[in-house]
């Protein structure tokens, strides 16, 4: 009889123990990523984080940045674009017209870009991929900014950081949509 007990206690105990495991497991998975990169740094692997960061997305690349003129990360966006992902660019109007601005090339290769059309700086530094990951911080998408400036950039699935990033770039995107623009003007 104490066998018995003893074997059920084992038993018990057993699988408490591999349940606790899975649920483990499982509330690990959950846990949304959060990472923070700084540039320059001697560990030449970060600007490949962030490539990797972009890479993943399979959807969608909503994209905010005052300034774009790194090749690297515009051949990411032209690549990501012939995988299907749909790209939106928001970006500072007179910034994208200055020399090296990546914007151009992306827009002729028809990359959704818009520009703002009020009179304060669109100085935004963000990307959202696939809704679900939020990419910010202080760097622009500059080869200076990456090798020489002091930079950060945080990479989050945080769902309540992510979201108010999604409403900037939704309510950024219609309010510089142009045939709104050229409408208020007729």
């Amino acid at each position: 009889m104490y066998a018995k007990i003893l074997g059920l206690g084992a038993v018990t105990l057993l699988l408490s123990a591999r349940y606790l495991h899975w649920l483990f497991r499982r509330w690990r998975s959950r846990v949304p990523l959060k990472e923070v990169l700084f540039f320059p740094t001697s560990v030449t692997c970060v600007e490949h984080l962030l490539l990797r960061h972009l890479l993943s997305a399979t959807s969608s690349l909503d994209l905010c940045v005052f300034a774009f003129s790194n090749q690297e990360l515009s051949r990411t966006v032209l690549l990501l674009r012939s995988r299907g992902v749909a790209v939106r660019i928001l970006t500072d109007k007179n910034y994208m017209i200055m020399s090296g601005s990546q914007i151009g090339a992306l827009r002729r290769a028809g990359t959704c870009v818009r520009h703002d059309l009020e009179a304060v700086h669109m100085h935004h530094k963000f990307a959202v991929v696939d809704g679900r990951l939020l990419i910010t911080g202080s760097l622009n998408w500059t080869v200076t900014a990456i090798q020489s400036n002091r930079e950060n950039i945080l990479v989050t699935e945080e769902p309540d950081l992510v979201r108010p990033f999604i409403r900037e770039f939704e309510q950024l995107w219609e309010a510089n949509d142009p045939s709104r623009y050229r409408s208020s003007l007729s």
